[in-house]
């Protein structure tokens, strides 16, 4: 029986894989980076080399304690290697250097018994992949089926843009994984940075009829969706106010409880200096990952809110990544939930 199953962002967990922030780097200083993380700087002014020791090793502490908490609760947490991202890597047409393995969400994506390694638009990411390789030949032994997008040639002219709005053109399919949120049979996918319409069409024509796939457009275009909408449970969806309002949450979803969440706290512990390097925004804050539908681990500074999701009668498992913003990931981004129990269902007509 396959190891990997896993249909949507709240049913209960079972395994998961928590990234490893160990030999991390900023991505190099390419047109691939400046549209995806860097739309509004120069080349010369992208942050290059490793990330500083101390961010590192404060990192893996905090990622042991969420380990710690995941496993006291039952969860099988499993770990990616650590990889070489000093390395360079080339095609015919470019040459750059790795990233990190500190986000699986980004680089995998898991739709019931399957694993797909997404055509990440970053090119440092090109081989990330390589650091869940011997986790990913497990789960395949254990039956889960595994494949890969078509891999995109990421030239230049890919990554030509309207400042307004930063999209990958329409030649090739480019995309990372959290530009989409599972809801069972129906998955949502933003049109962003990180991941271009033709993505999204490649993604529904590979799952079939069986699936639906649902695009956000113009409304966020900075990298990923998951701290712009959060799937809590069954009716119940966490909205992003600076980016989001009732007129523009995607219409499939409207029928449910919109809650928007509250402003992100205590973001005076950053300095002005760490902010200049850091790669995700304040509501990185606003990541949380699901244990289960009445069950979150959330950033433990966000204090107004974890009080609304305990209104909502939501137990609350406060944690901390003190350098969320630096590393540009959360808990749902350092996350890949590969085991859940629960079936592949269709929550909406």
């Amino acid at each position: 029986m396959s190891q990997v199953w896993s249909c949507n962002e709240w049913d209960p967990l079972e395994e998961v894989i928590v990234g490893n922030p160990l030999g991390a780097r900023f991505p190099h200083a390419d047109p691939s980076t400046r549209l995806a993380e860097y739309p509004d700087r120069d080349l010369a002014a992208i942050p290059q080399g490793p990330f500083p020791d101390q961010i590192i090793e404060e990192t893996e502490e905090d990622l042991q304690g969420f380990v710690d908490a995941l496993e006291a609760r039952g969860v099988t947490v499993r770990r990616p290697d650590t990889w070489p991202h000093e390395q360079t890597i080339s095609t015919v047409q470019w040459e750059t250097q790795g990233y990190y393995n500190y986000c699986p969400r980004d680089v995998l994506l898991v739709i019931g018994d399957t694993i797909i390694e997404t055509p990440n638009v970053i090119r440092g990411r090109s081989l990330e992949t390589g650091s869940y390789r011997r986790l990913l030949m497990e789960y395949y032994d254990s039956g889960a089926k595994w494949f890969s997008a078509p891999k995109p040639l990421l030239e230049d002219r890919l990554f030509e843009f309207d400042p307004g709005a930063p999209t990958p053109q329409n030649f090739e399919p480019a995309f990372d994984a959290a530009n989409i949120l599972r809801f069972g049979r129906d998955l949502l996918y933003l049109v962003s940075a990180t991941g271009n319409e033709l993505g999204g069409h490649w993604l529904q024509r590979t799952l079939g009829d069986e699936f639906r796939v649902h695009f956000m457009k113009d409304v966020y275009f900075g990298s990923h969706i998951d701290s712009t909408l959060v799937a809590l449970r069954p009716g119940l969806v966490l909205a992003n106010p600076e980016r989001l309002s009732m007129d523009t949450i995607p219409p499939f979803l409207k029928d449910w409880e919109i809650i928007f969440s509250p402003p992100m706290e205590n973001q005076e512990r950053h300095s002005a200096q760490y902010l200049q390097q850091a790669i995700g925004s304040e509501w990185i804050d606003m990541n949380l990952f699901s244990l289960g539908p009445d069950t979150v681990v959330v950033d433990g500074y966000q204090t107004a809110l974890i009080a609304l999701l305990e209104s909502k009668g939501l137990e609350v498992i406060p944690l901390t990544l003190r350098h969320s913003r630096m590393m540009g990931g959360g808990f749902h981004c350092v996350t890949l939930d590969t085991r859940r129990r629960g079936t592949m269902e269709s929550y909406f007509s």
